[in-house]
């Protein structure tokens, strides 16, 4: 069993620390009405206070719902939100996109992290990111959209295990009950496009990543082949998501 009390001391210290260090007040969090901003406004909540908002960012490809249990989840911990609909900015380059959902959803992902980014520098705010360690191992995410922070605190949380932590938090039913969607198009889940549950994927990714075993191994143990192999593939392919931008280093005559 994880000690969930001690990990929300540890996060709402790490928040307050991190927070302290940049010689600003206040912290902005885009909420999507989904599990993960959902846990990340919530500590933040415990963390700052009445110093921290969070940002609704509904697009034309939004549900109902997402917008629903996002303003409710605020109302619940007496959060201060504001919305922006960024349809208008999609609208104006959609046409450019072919279609392809793929691009369409990451487009939506940098204009909400632009729209995040211009009310934190409004508001002197840091950005507080929301990817979970299963998100970040696999490059589930948009680079210089939905990954983009300036500190996270559930970064080393598996997927899985957060539904858990979120029940421990009192983050509303509706939320934990959902499919995992970035909500990036109409009925889009995070499991029908990976293939497999985020159960299945955590299950293999603390074997490979925390216990360092083999694919062998990790087969001898009962787990699919196939999956084995695209989370190794995954954490490969999408390894640079998680590093800054390469300089090249110049040998000066």
């Amino acid at each position: 069993m994880i000690n969930w009390n001690d990990i929300e001391k540890q996060l709402i210290e790490f928040l307050k620390n991190q927070l302290s260090k940049t010689g600003l007040s206040k912290v902005t969090v885009g909420l999507s009405g989904g599990l993960d901003s959902a846990v990340v406004a919530v500590l933040c909540k415990k963390a700052f206070k009445e110093n921290m908002k969070c940002v609704l960012m509904p697009s034309q490809f939004s549900s109902k719902s997402s917008v629903e249990d996002a303003k409710k989840l605020c109302e619940t911990f007496s959060i201060d939100y504001e919305t922006v609909d960024i349809t208008p900015m999609i609208n104006a380059y959609i046409d450019k996109m072919d279609n392809d959902k793929l691009r369409i959803g990451n487009y939506s992902a940098r204009v909400r992290m632009s729209v995040l980014y211009d009310i934190s520098s409004r508001d002197s705010s840091i950005v507080v990111g929301t990817s979970n360690k299963s998100e970040l191992l696999l490059g589930y995410g948009t680079i210089f959209g939905d990954i983009a922070c300036a500190i996270n605190p559930i970064g080393e949380i598996y997927k899985s295990d957060e539904f858990e932590f979120a029940r421990y938090l009192g983050v509303i039913d509706e939320i934990i009950n959902k499919k995992p969607s970035a909500d990036l198009w109409e009925n889009q889940t995070d499991e029908d496009e990976l293939g497999y549950t985020y159960k299945q994927m955590d299950d293999v990714l603390k074997l490979l990543v925390d216990e360092k075993k083999t694919k062998e191994e990790i087969v001898s143990l009962g787990h699919d082949d196939e999956l084995v192999d695209m989370l190794k593939y995954r954490i490969k392919a999408n390894e640079f998501k998680g590093k800054l931008p390469v300089i090249a280093n110049i040998k000066w005559s």
